[in-house]
């Protein structure tokens, strides 16, 4: 069963943005924080971006993207959004979403991400 389906990737200049989805199984979207990683070559996944499931969508970051990303959820579209802006080189990676537990570690098996490329 698929529980995590990302889009939105694909080639950026540098300063560019761009917008990734993930729609997530309602079991995971309403059960558990949800995050943005990514995993650039050669480098361990990352957790990015994280959005709390209660009401207030309470938001925490990476410091490295702090002030250039911005992570929201569609709760009606079981949907996570990830709006990349001012995009760099070093944010090259295949971003993934997973939701997150209380650890701060995933829960579920991986989708097959989207390839964010910033070059130019």
């Amino acid at each position: 069963q698929v529980q995590l389906v990302e889009s939105g990737g694909g080639l950026v200049q540098p300063g560019g943005s761009l917008r990734l989805s993930c729609v997530a199984s309602r079991r995971l979207f309403g059960s558990y924080d949800m995050g943005w990683y990514r995993q650039a070559p050669g480098k361990q996944r990352e957790l990015v971006a994280r959005i709390t499931a209660g009401g207030s969508g309470s938001t925490t970051y990476k410091d490295s993207v702090k002030g250039r990303f911005t992570i929201s959820r569609d709760i009606s579209k079981n949907t996570v959004y990830l709006q990349m802006n001012s995009l760099k080189p070093e944010d090259t990676a295949v971003y993934y979403c997973n939701a997150v537990n209380t650890w701060a570690l995933p829960v579920a098996s991986w989708g097959q991400g989207t390839q964010v490329t910033v070059s130019s």
